[in-house]
Parts: structure tokens; C-alpha cells; sequence
């Protein structure tokens, strides 16, 4: 099995941890993690693609093992995780790259795509989502009422989704059978999420979503207009990114493969050998 290398860059004055295996001569699959985990939810699937790619998963800033200043120190919205991931790219010497991204890492690649349009090879989408399909109301409504007033009873209502019942739930929901999924994963999450001020740093972010819907249409007009491939493999009982998320992506890419499988929000828990050979045999095809 490849070996996986654990290192970390310095950013801007700040240290972003990532893994990285395979050649350094091979294409590159960039992985981009979700809420509220880290590049930790592709331990397993970097060795599996490191074969025929340098592939390469990053901690958002606020995430993981990399920095996790305060809130009154960095700008916690979706822009400055995308300006300090094309430092990283720049600084780890990649130019062009298939992306693979899930939750969080989704907003953060449409930036990159719209900043720099040519350096992007491919989109995986694993429960990532580009459409207004796709948002669960019962999830999001919260997000929204925060995001358009942050008051005190808003906070108040939203801050459940920080604590160790919800991210369970998040690898929980939607799996046939949860004792496939290793509660290391959601415990390795909640202790990160624990320490001081990262809660701070994650209200950010739930204020800042709904910036991300303002760049759909721009995103739209690049998946049309660049006719990237794209492969949506997703966890089809997520109920937070639902189905309807997935299968949106052929409005603007018609040769989008949708493959919808029987699993949740964190799909590789439970899947991986699955979206494995679908990558692989998507690859084969383009």
C-alpha cells in the first residue's frame, strides 16, 4: 500500500496540515473536506487512488491539525479558506488538478474554478453541493435565520449543530447498518471541535454560507461553458445534501455520471471500495 505522508506548510503565517501519497509526477486529486471533520475522512481513500495519482487533502484553517486562530484574528468565511487553499496549491507546487469535494470543500472549489477556471481537470462531487437542489429545509433553516440576523436566540438555536449528538448524527443518519461506520471518526471530530474558540470560528462559517449560493449561476455558466468532467457520487439518504443535489449537476454538465448509493452524508465511512471504482472507472472513460 502506498505510504501516506503527513506534513504540514506554513500559509501566511499560518501552518496548513495536509496528507499527501503517490508519485509527484502523476496527476494530482486534490480531496476538500467538509464540516466538521478534517482531511482525516480520506485516511483511507488517499492510499486507495495514490497508485495512479499524487493525490493530496488538505485541513481547512479552523479544521483538523492546522491553525485554528480566533475569530478576532482571521476572517472566518468561505473567501479566506479558498485564498489560503491557493497558497497551498501554489505552495506544494500544483497547477492543475481533478477535485474531489464534500460539504465545505464544495463552496471553497467553486472559488477556486472561478478564480482560476483552466487549473481544474475534473469535479467529484460527494455530497457537495452547487444547486439550490440539494439543500434539506429542516437542516438549513437555521444556517439561513443565522446567517440573515445573528442575534442571541439564533446562535442559540444553531448551537446544537456544534456539539458531540450532532456530528454524531452526521456520520450516523442514512447508513442501513451504523456499526459500519468506526465511531473513531466522529470522536477524532468532536475533540478537535472542542478546543477554545473553534465554535466561534464555526458560527462564522454558518454566517457566511449563504454567500455561497450567490455564486451559483457564475458557477453554472463554468460548468457549461468549460465542459469539465464531472462525477457526483453521493450518499443518497444524506439529509443534508440531498439526492436532488446530485442529480442537479446534469442541468449544466448533460454527461455528468450521477451515481447515487445507499449511504449518508460521510459516504466513504461506509462505501469506499464502491467510490473507489467508480473513480477509477470514470477516469478510464474521459
Amino acid at each position: 500500500m502506498p505510504i501516506v505522508y503527513h506534513r504540514t506548510v506554513p500559509i501566511n503565517g499560518l501552518d496548513v496540515f495536509y496528507r499527501e501519497a503517490g508519485p509527484q509526477d502523476a496527476p494530482v486529486v486534490l480531496l476538500l473536506h467538509g464540516y466538521p471533520t478534517s482531511s482525516h475522512m480520506f485516511r483511507h481513500l488517499i492510499p486507495a487512488l495514490a497508485d495512479h495519482y499524487r493525490v493530496i487533502a488538505p485541513d481547512h484553517i479552523g479544521f483538523g491539525r492546522s491553525s485554528a486562530p480566533s475569530a478576532d484574528d482571521f476572517a472566518y468565511t468561505f473567501d479566506a479558506l479558498a485564498e489560503v487553499t491557493t497558497a497551498f496549491l501554489e505552495a506544494v507546487g500544483v497547477t492543475r488538478y481533478t477535485v474531489y469535494v464534500q460539504d465545505y470543500g464544495a463552496p471553497i472549489a467553486w472559488r477556486l474554478a472561478l478564480a482560476n477556471p483552466e487549473s481544474i481537470t475534473g469535479v467529484i462531487s460527494q455530497n457537495g453541493n452547487a444547486y439550490e437542489e440539494g439543500f434539506v429545509p429542516e437542516f438549513w433553516e437555521p444556517i439561513w435565520a443565522y446567517g440573515a440576523e445573528p442575534s442571541p436566540a439564533n446562535e442559540e438555536a444553531l448551537r446544537p449543530a456544534l456539539e458531540r449528538e450532532a456530528i454524531q448524527w452526521q456520520y450516523t443518519h442514512g447508513v442501513p447498518d451504523v456499526s459500519a461506520v468506526a465511531p473513531d471518526a466522529w470522536e477524532h471530530d468532536i475533540s478537535l471541535m472542542a478546543r477554545p474558540g473553534v465554535d466561534r470560528a464555526q458560527l462564522a462559517l454558518f454566517a457566511d454560507y449563504a454567500s455561497n449560493r450567490a455564486l451559483y449561476p457564475e458557477v453554472h455558466d463554468w460548468l457549461r461553458t468549460s465542459e469539465v468532467p464531472v462525477l457526483a457520487v453521493w450518499g443518497k439518504n444524506d439529509e443534508i445534501f440531498d439526492a436532488a443535489g446530485a442529480t442537479a449537476f446534469r442541468r449544466d454538465s448533460p454527461n455528468a455520471r450521477i451515481e447515487l448509493l445507499d449511504g449518508g452524508h460521510f459516504l466513504l465511512e461506509t462505501h469506499l471500495d464502491d467510490v473507489v471504482q467508480i473513480i477509477r472507472d470514470w477516469r478510464a472513460a474521459l
